[in-house]
């Protein structure tokens, strides 16, 4: 350790790795967060844009929504929180009963445990749950957890997100889509 360092007081030192920590995480992303995140000239449509306003699901299940929302959560240091959702979503979807419990393992570490690099803000009931789950893994074991995120982001996240300038500079730089509507209201009546 350099002597300026050892200087500081143990809580900076604390505090410094904690970010070291945070910052390696913005690089170590998986590649489907930095590769969606590049829109490029690949806008979302107006309409697009504007079914995302519906409900949560619609932006999840839009691809560059799903974009966008992530941004905005890394932008908020909030990103563990969809992370940790679609590797909950990846996990169900395992056949093989031997890799359930190396990932249940893998994703407890990552996301669930009180010293976890990207922990989620769950309460101690769900986390304790959670633990209990990994005795015996099934698909199921993360269930309580993930719902927790996904009502947290569907009720705090993804208002703000609506409301956020990432959704405003959407809005503004969406094309319209090119495909004919049927828009009744606009033709006039002869």
């Amino acid at each position: 350790m350099c002597k300026g360092l050892v200087s500081l007081p143990a809580c900076c030192l604390e505090r410094a790795k904690e970010l070291k920590a945070r910052l390696g995480i913005l690089l170590q992303k998986p590649i489907w967060t930095l590769s969606c995140c590049k829109i490029g000239k690949n806008k979302p449509t107006l309409e697009e844009c504007l079914k995302w306003k519906e409900s949560f699901e619609k932006l999840l299940s839009s691809r560059y929504g799903l974009c966008a929302f992530t941004a905005f959560l890394v932008s908020e240091f909030s990103e563990e929180n969809i992370a940790f959702y679609f590797a909950c979503e990846d996990y169900r979807r395992i056949k093989c009963p031997t890799k359930l419990h190396t990932k249940a393992q893998k994703i407890y570490s990552e996301f669930i445990s009180s010293e976890a690099p990207r922990e989620v803000n769950i309460d101690h009931e769900t986390r304790d749950i959670t633990k209990a789950n990994l005795l015996d893994p099934s698909p199921s074991c993360f269930d309580q957890a993930q719902h927790r995120i996904y009502m947290l982001m569907a009720k705090d996240c993804y208002p703000r997100f609506l409301h956020s300038p990432v959704y405003r500079d959407l809005l503004c730089q969406a094309k319209p889509s090119t495909k004919p509507t049927n828009l009744p209201h606009l033709v006039e009546k002869a």
